[in-house]
């Protein structure tokens, strides 16, 4: 009997022991890559049941989630699958500003830009990737000036 009982004991610590593990177990998040400007093309809405990316200041985010603003047809499609960078900075949907060059930007368009990035696209989307352009040089080599801890308001948590 005292045998019986040990076993369910046993048994049943066993069990909260293994539900305790579950609850602690955090899968880890998928590992960002870098996108050309091409790959990223591929994201740009234009495909159900495709994921929905965006750049701003090369970083690549999933936008998906925002779908009735970034997917096909939606007011802001025209930023999906590209860095538009120069175009959240200016909120414009020019098709001059979908770019990631940020030449020429005001003082107020650069704030706005570091605004919009911080408090929109990191607070609300997960990062992805990065731009190949953000990272190696035109000739395909590294970029040895990139270093995320230079990036304004980098957060390796967030980043990495």
């Amino acid at each position: 009997m005292a045998t019986a009982r040990f076993c369910v004991l046993f048994i049943i610590l066993a069990v909260a022991l293994a539900e305790d593990a579950e609850v602690k177990h955090k899968t880890a998040p998928k590992p960002v890559r870098l996108f050309t400007e091409e790959e990223l093309q591929r994201y740009d809405g234009s495909e159900e049941g495709q994921p929905i990316y965006m750049a701003v200041k090369g970083v690549v985010f999933d936008v998906t989630k925002g779908k009735e603003f970034y997917g096909k047809d939606a007011p802001y499609n025209a930023l999906a699958g590209k860095d538009s960078t120069r175009a959240v900075a200016k909120m414009s949907l020019d098709p001059a500003d979908l770019t990631s060059d940020t030449t020429g930007l005001t003082e107020e368009q650069l704030k706005s830009l570091d605004s919009i990035f911080e408090g929109t696209y990191k607070a609300k989307y997960p990062i992805v990737g990065y731009t190949a352009s953000r990272i190696l040089n035109e000739d395909g080599s590294p970029n040895k000036d990139f270093k995320p801890e230079d990036q304004p308001h980098f957060q390796i948590k967030d980043e990495f």
